[in-house]
Parts: structure tokens; C-alpha cells; sequence
């Protein structure tokens, strides 16, 4: 093998293999009287992404999406979407393996999940739900500065403790 094509695969790489539904599921628990009720919902989302490691450079990052509407006390729908993505992910160091499994993957699931999500409800004949936008990435270096601010403040106590004599 030449120089060549040796250092080619050992270049770093990332890649989407496929991107799937792997579970969507709309709950309408008070159909038909919530349609008679006035429409002031309360929408709350909750999200989280699941990385897997499958084998050395593939790895499926499931990215759960609910969305829960309620009129008063009356829950209106729960709609729940797992979007998952295959990736190809080779020679990283493990912060960009962190960062493209907790970041990258995410935004990149993220808006076929909010068409998913969109869809569902507006098949449930409730007006119109379109998601904002999720930046991962922000969210992830956020989390980093964080914990990195927290470590300091711990190393720092340590630091300032008197010697015992």
C-alpha cells in the first residue's frame, strides 16, 4: 500500500450511513373532548440523545423527541419520536467522538424528527405544532463550559484549603 492511501485511512471521518424512524407514537387520551375545549395550550418538549457504539466506527445515535400538549389539566396529545441515524465515525480523539455524537448527530436528526412530530399532530386534526430550532452544538459546548467552570471552582477550593500542621 502506498504512502498514499496509508495516510488517507488514517484520516478522520465522519459520515451518515442512514438516518430512520425507529419509533413514533401519538397519544390523544381526551379525543373528542378536548375539541370542544378553548385553546390555550401548554406545550412542553423534552428531548435527549442516546448514542450506541455498534462496532470501531459505527455508531447509532437515537434522538427522542415528545412533545406534550395540555388544555388546563387535560393532556390534549403526547406525541413521542425516536429518529435515529447510523454514523460513521473513524480516527477522532474521544472529545470529537463526544462532541460528534452529542452535537453533530443530533442537529442532523433533529428536523426529521420536528417533521415527524408535525405531522403526527396535525393528522390528529390539533392546530398547527412546528417546533423552533435545537442547536445541539450550542448545547453541547454549553455543558462543557459548564462542567469545565465547576471543575475549576472544585480545584480551586482544593487549593485554597490552609495546610494542616
Amino acid at each position: 500500500m502506498s504512502d498514499n492511501a496509508t495516510s488517507q485511512q488514517n484520516q478522520p471521518a465522519f459520515d451518515i450511513l442512514r438516518l430512520y424512524s425507529k419509533d413514533c407514537s401519538l397519544e390523544t387520551p381526551n379525543i373528542p373532548q378536548i375539541f370542544s375545549k378553548e385553546w390555550k395550550p401548554e406545550i412542553k418538549i423534552d428531548f435527549e440523545a442516546k448514542p450506541l457504539k455498534l462496532n470501531d466506527e459505527t455508531y447509532e445515535v437515537d434522538l427522542r423527541v415528545t412533545a406534550t400538549c395540555k388544555i388546563g389539566e387535560d393532556v390534549a396529545f403526547i406525541c413521542e419520536v425516536h429518529q435515529a441515524g447510523l454514523f460513521l465515525i473513524k480516527n477522532v480523539d474521544e472529545a470529537t467522538l463526544d462532541y460528534l455524537l452529542s452535537g453533530v448527530a443530533p442537529n442532523i436528526l433533529f428536523p426529521y424528527a420536528r417533521e415527524h412530530i408535525s405531522t403526527l399532530v396535525n393528522k390528529a386534526t390539533f392546530p398547527p405544532l412546528t417546533l423552533r430550532p435545537i442547536n445541539f452544538e450550542a448545547m453541547y459546548r454549553s455543558r462543557q463550559q459548564e462542567a469545565a467552570a465547576k471543575s475549576d471552582v472544585a480545584n480551586g477550593a482544593d487549593s485554597e484549603q490552609a495546610p494542616q500542621a
